[in-house]
């Protein structure tokens, strides 16, 4: 059963768009064909990211054509994480299906997200058999996933795990109370603590064009994703500090002794080891700590996390 809502949209199909411009018809299209034969109560909502190929032509000239879209764009490049926050608050449905632009996570399993929902899941989870990426970049997640895990201290979020995912309406609301200025999508449904269901499904090849993350990109996210959720990285380098300085008076000690048994002894290249290793540490402690003022000096700021410019429903 659905839950209850003042708007008769029972779904609403949210996607970021960025680089989407030679799939956002298809993307539409597909939707449709999966969702009709569950609902004829839906919305698609498409948020461009402010891409700089003709993303938002393509999303103004399909919402002409089809009542059920509706188009956002904002004024500039966000990342995706703002962009999927921008499109859950502008959905309307009782159930929101998060989806990504580029088809490699399909449309036709909605129904089957659906279905799970309404067994009594707040938080319905695509999980895919296998990713279709680059290796590298698979490589990439799992370290990075794996790190985040023991950093926070939690559970690791599997790297078969994406943003493609149903949530009903009260999940929705719940997660456009959080403030955070550096947020992960896929963190806070962990941390809220709902009740979560998971899908086998399959991930495709993408429809067209390539990924949008970068390598440089990718570890921004990472750090960001890393430093936004925790703050352990502060306990590690107080742990370093500490291990340093105890090392460092073990040192002393063991130059009294030879002093005290053999004289003056020569160690310029332990001293320059040990003064760069010092260095090294120093420099790495004052970076994490920096990660975490920049994040406080982000939030204190109080920015929106998002801006729009203009919409299909009111075009500039």
């Amino acid at each position: 059963m659905s839950l209850p809502t003042t708007s008769p949209i029972q779904l609403s199909v949210v996607s970021p768009v960025y680089m989407g411009a030679h799939s956002v018809a298809e993307l539409v299209r597909r939707i449709e064909e999966a969702i009709l034969p569950t609902t004829d109560q839906f919305e698609i909502v498409l948020v461009d990211d402010y891409s700089p190929d003709n993303s938002w032509e393509k999303i103004v000239e399909v919402a002409k054509n089809n009542p059920r879209v509706r188009g956002i764009r904002l004024s500039r490049n966000f990342g995706q994480h703002p962009a999927i926050t921008a499109a859950l608050e502008q959905s309307k449905g009782a159930y929101v299906v998060v989806l990504d632009c580029d088809l490699q996570q399909a449309p036709e399993d909605i129904p089957q997200m659906w279905a799970k929902a309404q067994e009594g899941y707040d938080v319905v989870l695509a999980r895919f058999a296998d990713r279709q990426h680059r290796r590298h970049r698979n490589l990439g997640a799992l370290l990075w996933r794996s790190m985040n895990a023991m950093i926070s201290g939690k559970e690791q979020i599997p790297t078969n795990i994406g943003t493609f995912s149903l949530l009903s309406r009260h999940v929705v609301d719940a997660f456009l109370r959080f403030p955070e200025i550096h947020r992960h999508y896929l963190h806070i449904l962990r941390w809220m603590g709902f009740r979560v269901a998971y899908i086998d499904v399959a991930h495709h090849e993408r429809f067209a064009g390539s990924s949008a993350y970068t390598l440089s990109k990718l570890i921004r996210h990472a750090i960001d994703g890393t430093v936004g959720q925790s703050q352990r990285l502060l306990y590690f380098a107080l742990g370093l500090g500490g291990l340093f300085c105890l090392s460092a008076g073990i040192s002393v000690m063991w130059v009294v002794i030879r002093w005290a048994l053999y004289g003056s002894q020569p160690g310029w290249a332990s001293l320059i080891i040990l003064m760069m290793a010092s260095t090294g540490t120093i420099l790495v402690t004052l970076g994490i700590l920096g990660l975490y003022i920049g994040c406080i000096f982000d939030q204190v700021r109080s920015r929106p996390i998002y801006l729009i410019n203009e919409t299909t429903d009111e075009p500039r």
